[in-house]
């Protein structure tokens, strides 16, 4: 009878137990679910809440990157958390500001090259970590983008060589006024302006003045003293045609300037006589269509591959 006993007190203790164990198991495993639907919850919030977009922008010493800043802003509103970074037109800075953006973890760069090779490096690490690129007015050697936000250089370019031929007609002494050596801006509309005028205008000088009013007012002095007959001076952007214009003014020749961008000032002194022409980009427009497009890419829409931004000749 104890032995029976006995037998019946060690079957309790084991029933209450293994009833205790199936408790706890069922207890740990709604507590898995709990932790498994709010991490779900968690990721949810984080794809539909605030877009965060970095932005690296070449200079912000030119108001034509200005323009294209404050159209980014304008149209990301408050739905699009934006990182803007200025470069100073330094290709290692804005290395370093994209690696910086990467590790941040944003969800999308756009990028305005200071050098389309020398950002290549950045924009590879960008695909590796799973982040979408956007370029805006300049391109990337390699690596890839979702896509490229710029108006047609090559076209401009021609635009600019049709105007001066207008002008000074064949065989007339040209200069042109570079932008930053390697800046695919630079390639394109320099083959742009080469296509209108080859073999019609004795270009008699080609260099490179950086983007920059500063150094266009130099290099166009020294060009001047160079080539006193010179008839026209394509500027490949509007700050080199501002700065050229200050030595063609000094030197007191009469000479056809034509520059690249119709930014304020240029569409001013074009208005004033001081500079012939200028190719007229809409550079708030471009950041509108760049920072659309990182909006739609990130909510999963279709975009273009590469969107053109409108051209026009201020004359």
């Amino acid at each position: 009878m104890k032995t029976i006993k006995k037998y019946l007190s060690l079957a309790l203790v084991a029933l209450f137990a293994f009833t205790a164990c199936s408790l706890e198991g069922e207890n740990n495993s709604k507590e898995t679910e709990n932790k498994t639907q709010t991490s779900e919850t968690a990721e949810n919030t984080k794809t539909e809440g605030k877009m965060k977009v970095g932005v690296s922008l070449s200079t912000l010493n030119n108001p034509f990157f200005v323009s294209i800043r404050e159209g980014i802003e304008e149209g990301a509103g408050e739905d699009v958390e934006t990182i803007i970074s200025d470069a100073q037109n330094d290709s290692s800075t804005q290395s370093n500001q994209v690696e910086d953006l990467i590790t941040q973890g944003v969800d999308l760069i756009i990028i305005n090259p200071v050098d389309s090779t020398a950002i290549a490096p950045s924009v590879e690490k960008a695909n590796e970590a799973n982040i979408p690129v956007i370029c805006v007015d300049r391109g990337t050697d390699s690596g890839e983008i979702v896509s490229f936000i710029a108006s047609n250089n090559i076209e401009g370019g021609k635009m600019a060589g049709e105007f001066i031929l207008e002008k000074v007609g064949e065989n007339a002494e040209v200069i042109q006024l570079e932008g930053i050596p390697g800046a695919s801006s630079t390639r394109e509309r320099g083959e742009g302006f080469k296509e209108a005028t080859d073999g019609k205008i004795n270009l008699v000088a080609s260099q490179t003045a950086n983007f920059d009013r500063a150094e266009g007012l130099t290099v166009m002095e020294n060009l001047l003293q160079a080539h006193p007959d010179v008839k026209a001076v394509f500027c490949q952007n509007d700050e080199m045609a501002l700065g050229a214009s200050e030595a063609i003014k000094t030197s007191g020749k009469d000479i056809v300037i034509v520059g690249f961008d119709g930014n304020e000032d240029a569409i001013n002194a074009v208005k004033d006589g001081t500079l012939s022409a200028t190719v007229a980009q809409q550079p708030k427009e471009m950041g509108k269509l760049a920072i659309k497009t990182a909006m739609n890419h990130l909510k999963g829409e279709a975009i273009e591959e590469q969107v053109d931004s409108p051209l026009e000749l201020i004359k």
